[in-house]
């Protein structure tokens, strides 16, 4: 009989190796806060158009482009109060604290005439920079970034929010395309902490040619689509779209606001699923894809499927077990209790829906489903009144919230 040589330790040696062990395995699983706010706004640096001007009848607000791509409004006149409609960014960073956003992006125009000549210390576009670091603070965060804004001009194939990057780019200078722009997104550099990240923008059902061009660098850059955009206006056939195209995009709310009132006054949010209120933090929570829009200002959503979070690409073995867990925290309002629960996955098909019987503000659901196809799945909410954005009162009868996909690798 053979023996083998074992290797004795002292109790507490085992104890310790035991609770190290335990302590990797929780350090695997992050906690994860909901925080909301919007990823789309126009400050007084967007002079092509916005709430600061008279516009001139029956003519669109923005006219001439100059041989250098920059934008030049024409309008009558400012308005002699125009304070009161419109301001900088670090104006629209003080009024969405006051009015309990976790985080506000101010991403104006980058072919205004304030950020010519186009580069990266240009003194306007450093200046948004300094804004957004100076308003920030433990309970809120300012992120700066620019809209890659064709406004019909060359090509008209859409735009996107750039979230920060150092340099930026002028979407009517010549040559920058929507092919430029997407080889640039994947070497640009950053702006400090966090990453870069981008969003389609109010798009069309075959916008950017179709969503055509994607490669697999710039699709983990653009990680978000925005399906709201002005509080209530909804993009859900583009996102149907992107997700089929092959674009891993997850939903986003861009107010769009181009003055400051409706910051206080749009209701719809974006939600991030971040590991703490900093700025790299809900960076990292869009570049990953944890993220949800809804017309409820603060509807609390979170699911896994096979015990990885909204975002995740799976490793799809054909069986998908889904918990989630949706609630409302407005126990004082009727019209903000769950109606509906949807699973749905490539072009749109509802794989299974979860009617609540009698309205609540709390729901947990934990379907399985057995799929060998799907390519990805994602969940949409109804709610009694429709949302907090009054117009989305008036339709109760449609989704009022669309939480990112899920994608099963294949």
């Amino acid at each position: 009989m053979k023996f083998f040589k074992t290797r004795s330790y002292p109790i507490f040696t085992l104890i310790g190796l035991l609770t190290a062990g335990v302590t990797a395995n929780a350090q695997t699983k992050p906690v994860y806060h909901i925080y909301a706010g919007s990823t789309h706004a126009h400050t007084s640096y967007t002079e092509s158009h916005g709430a600061q001007w008279n516009q001139i009848p029956n003519m669109k607000p923005y006219q001439s482009v100059d041989s250098n791509g920059v934008q030049h409004p024409e309008h009558s006149t400012m308005k002699p109060d125009a304070a009161k409609f419109q301001g900088p960014p670090s104006v629209h960073y003080a009024i969405a604290k006051a009015n309990g956003y976790d985080f506000y992006i101010t991403t104006d125009h980058s072919q205004e005439p304030i950020f010519y000549p186009v580069r990266p210390d240009n003194a306007a576009w450093v200046g948004v920079h300094q804004q957004a670091a100076a308003a920030t603070d433990k309970s809120f965060v300012a992120i700066a970034g620019y809209e890659h804004s064709e406004n019909n001009g060359p090509g008209a194939t859409g735009h996107l929010n750039v979230i920060n990057t150092r340099p930026y780019l002028s979407a009517l200078a010549k040559g920058i395309d929507i092919k430029y722009l997407y080889k640039w997104l994947d070497t640009v550099s950053a702006y400090g902490d966090g990453p870069v990240v981008a969003t389609f923008n109010h798009p069309t059902a075959k916008a950017y040619d179709n969503w055509a061009y994607r490669d697999p660098k710039v699709t983990d850059v653009i990680t978000m689509l925005e399906m709201i955009n002005s509080n209530t206006n909804i993009h859900y056939d583009a996102f149907i779209g992107a997700l089929d195209a092959g674009w891993k995009v997850a939903p986003v709310c861009g107010n769009d606001n181009h003055g400051t009132m409706g910051i206080a006054s749009q209701k719809s949010r974006t939600f991030v699923l971040a590991t703490a209120k900093t700025k790299a933090a809900i960076l990292d929570a869009m570049k990953n894809r944890r993220v949800y829009a809804s017309m409820d200002n603060n509807i609390q959503c979170r699911y896994t499927v096979n015990g990885e979070i909204m975002g995740s690409t799976l490793k799809g073995n054909g069986t998908y077990k889904f918990d989630i867990d949706i609630n409302d925290p407005d126990t004082g309002n009727p019209d903000d209790k769950i109606t509906k629960i949807d699973i749905v996955k490539d072009g749109g098909q509802v794989v299974q829906t979860y009617d609540v019987k009698i309205p609540v503000f709390a729901v947990k659901w934990s379907p399985e489903i057995k799929d060998a196809t799907a390519k990805y799945f994602f969940i949409r909410i109804w709610s009694v009144g429709g949302g907090d954005a009054p117009k989305a009162k008036l339709t109760p009868d449609k989704p009022m919230t669309w939480l990112a996909p899920v994608w099963t690798g294949r």
